[in-house]
């Protein structure tokens, strides 16, 4: 057994829960290594991508979870957390994958995206065909893996069968709202923000679909679930994670326009270059002249997008207060998340934790 106790403290929520979510990873791969290779080795790269693309991160969803578990009372010498914590990461790799391949991504967390890793593979050998056709192919593929591997990794944790399977009823729901929450976000890039309804009011429900609702409040409830936490605790866990989850993606969203790319790991713009239309972009153009209407509207999404470029949306969505805005909203945000976590019946040790897993969730630079 893996013995959580000394995993994290309330003076490190983090602490070595990242390396331990690694060593269930690796182990799980590993089997999936051995299960493929019977069938050829020529599978293998499958694996290798996995592998390289579940090497380190931030670990968000699997921390919320532990402490979910633990603010709850869940004892702290319990696996389980660990495989589902797992899991979790297996999934969030899925929709990443899935992800960059929709954006056209290029890189992600600095390295080669999946579906660029399998093109080149692809140009390297030699092989017949469109390798960039292949990469797309291959990337499917791959999340959809992944996708799978999520489900088996979750039903791995030994845990008493009533829990689990309310833990789980949550884990399919995230999975299931991710999806629509992608679509959202899809539809709303082609639309041009022409769909019906405030566009401020579409961006942020794209944001707590696809992203805000299984960073943090998905995981810290199927944490408590699995604890046995009773309804008002897990009331409490949903409005606490779907502040905070808005929080993070909203922060997540401004650096993706304003961030140092040594820091994220993804080229300057590349937001604006994919045509996101974030929160960001909705309050600047419910406030823009006319030029700077036009101006969104010429380059918001336009691939070949220089530095001039991105330099322009970003004076319009300073010179608009968009960004004060938004920067506004996130401490509101904030303050919710924290007036939650006050009233809520936790304990001691997950408060302080979840404390300050919000400023590590909105005070960051990547």
């Amino acid at each position: 057994m893996v013995n959580l106790a000394p995993l994290a403290g309330p003076d490190d929520p983090v602490g070595l829960l990242r390396p331990r979510v690694q060593e269930a990873l690796d182990a799980f791969l590993d089997t999936q290594r051995q299960l493929l290779g019977e069938a050829s080795p020529q599978t293998l790269p499958l694996v290798d991508a996995s592998a390289a693309f579940l090497s380190g991160g931030k670990r968000l969803r699997p921390t919320f979870c532990y402490w979910g578990w633990r603010a709850a009372g869940g004892d702290p010498a319990d696996d389980a957390l660990v495989t589902v914590g797992a899991a979790l990461e297996l999934f969030q790799a899925s929709a990443l994958v899935h992800d960059d391949l929709i954006d056209g991504s290029d890189t992600r967390r600095g390295l080669p995206s999946v579906h660029r890793r399998f093109a080149t593979l692809h140009r390297d050998s030699g092989w017949q065909g469109d390798p960039d056709a292949f990469g797309t192919a291959a990337a499917i593929l791959l999340g959809d893996m992944l996708l799978a591997w999520s489900a088996e990794l979750f039903d791995h944790a030994v845990v008493d069968g009533d829990r689990l399977r309310a833990a789980r009823a949550v884990f399919d729901r995230m999975r299931t709202e991710v999806g629509g929450g992608q679509y959202l976000d899809m539809l709303e890039q082609v639309s041009g923000g022409g769909l019906p309804g405030g566009q401020a009011d579409r961006a942020r429900t794209v944001i707590r679909y696809k992203s805000a609702r299984y960073s943090v409040e998905h995981p810290l409830v199927i944490g408590g679930a699995l604890a046995g936490a009773p309804d008002p605790v897990l009331a409490s866990y949903r409005r606490f994670g779907a502040a905070l989850g808005e929080a993070f993606q909203l922060r997540d969203d401004v650096l993706g326009v304003f961030g140092d790319p040594a820091q994220t790991g993804k080229p300057t713009g590349d937001d604006l270059r994919e045509g996101k239309r974030t929160l960001l972009i909705a309050y600047a153009l419910e406030r823009a002249s006319v030029e700077e209407a036009a101006m969104v509207g010429s380059l918001l999404g336009d691939p070949g997008l220089d530095l001039d470029g991105v330099t322009a949306l970003r004076g319009v969505l300073v010179g608009t207060g968009a960004l004060a805005r938004v920067e506004a909203l996130v401490t509101d945000l904030v303050a919710d998340a924290r007036a939650t976590l006050d009233a809520a019946d936790v304990t001691d040790v997950g408060r302080k934790a979840l404390s300050q897993l919000i400023e590590l969730a909105t005070e960051r630079t990547h």
